[in-house]
């Protein structure tokens, strides 16, 4: 196309990119396989002595690297590297604020080629076969991979659900994963008690991280599927945090009906998770998230407030509403009575 026929035409630039972005993920996360963004924060910053470090030829680490500039994941000066503030921050593990494992998950080879049968996904309305939500390794990578981001929203949530510290309370956890949510709130409240139920092996995860907060004592293992094993109970506080959207409508309906049993009269429910507007393309995060649930569930989804409300009248509740975090995302949805 001439410069003089495409004048005035949309610029297709953003589209080419979209078509190219796989490969900045999946730089990132070979970076990161090979701790080439610690390294670098270490002190080797020339391609020599990255590729040392890394076990690579030179060839291909200078390839990556001048990649990683290109994308502003890295600073070059002459033959040498250095880390922009946000890579020094997020992307070496001697950083508090590292979150550089999370990519273990969230780009693994099982997610990403489920998004390579996306096509198949849309024309059966969910991912066909085993998905990714029914393999137990998974959820353990998930357990150990994402706690960096978790914890900063477990904490925010504790804060939010306003328990008195000193309150004597028992806590159950569902699906607990890296259990972090059940451990804020015992961080917060020395006199609470943690119930973390999830499958044996993930629970090795949330066991290590209630001991790394020193609230062992108080934290107690089900091991089990939620929908099989006994509860105990019963409980002022039910946690629900990011598993309701891997479920039907049917299926947590259910859930939240053995949560409500499982609940003192005065205690609640509470669900985090990822909540749309009623136009389902807002907020942009908790909307563009349905995609990762028709890619690699069966019959996941991303709900509305109204949707989730009609979920748990239909179990039993009486109050539903949403719990305020100021200017962050509303992602928190209480349910009592």
């Amino acid at each position: 196309m001439s410069a003089e026929s495409a004048a005035g035409l949309p610029n297709p630039g953003r589209l080419l990119e979209e078509f190219l972005a796989f490969q900045r993920t999946l730089a990132l996360r070979a970076a990161l396989e090979m701790d080439l963004f610690t390294q670098i924060g270490c002190g080797a910053d020339t391609i020599q002595e990255l590729g040392e470090k890394c076990g690579v030829p030179e060839r291909g680490m200078r390839i990556l690297c001048d990649y990683l500039t290109v994308q502003g994941h890295l600073c070059k000066h002459e033959d040498r590297y250095s880390l922009p503030l946000p890579s020094r921050l997020y992307l070496t593990t001697a950083s508090p604020a590292y979150i550089g494992s999370a990519v273990r998950f969230l780009a693994s080879d099982e997610v990403v080629h489920s998004f390579c049968a996306l096509r198949q996904a849309v024309q059966d309305g969910g991912a066909s076969g085993e998905a990714l939500l029914s393999g137990d390794s998974h959820w353990v990578e998930f357990a150990r991979a994402m706690a960096p981001i978790a914890n900063p929203v477990a904490h925010i949530t504790a804060a939010a659900l306003g328990v008195a510290p000193g309150q004597p309370i028992q806590v159950l956890d569902i699906g607990a994963g890296h259990g972090l949510y059940g451990v804020a709130v015992a961080a917060r409240n020395p006199a609470a008690h943690i119930f973390a139920l999830d499958g044996p092996n993930v629970l090795e995860v949330a066991e290590r991280n209630a001991r790394l907060a020193g609230v062992w004592e108080r934290y107690h293992l089900i091991p089990g599927d939620a929908f099989l094993v006994e509860w105990g109970g019963p409980y002022d506080l039910v946690l629900i945090a990011n598993l309701a959207h891997h479920l039907d409508e049917t299926a947590n309906i259910a859930l939240f009906r053995k949560c409500r049993v499982a609940l003192k009269p005065s205690g609640r429910m509470v669900l985090i998770d990822f909540i749309a507007n009623d136009d389902r393309v807002s907020p942009a995060t908790d909307a563009a998230f349905a995609l990762t649930l028709l890619a690699t569930t069966v019959r996941g989804d991303v709900y509305t407030f109204r949707e989730f409300s009609r979920m748990l009248q239909a179990a039993g509740f009486l109050d539903v509403h949403r719990v305020e975090v100021g200017d962050l995302p509303q992602w928190i949805i209480a349910a009592s009575g």
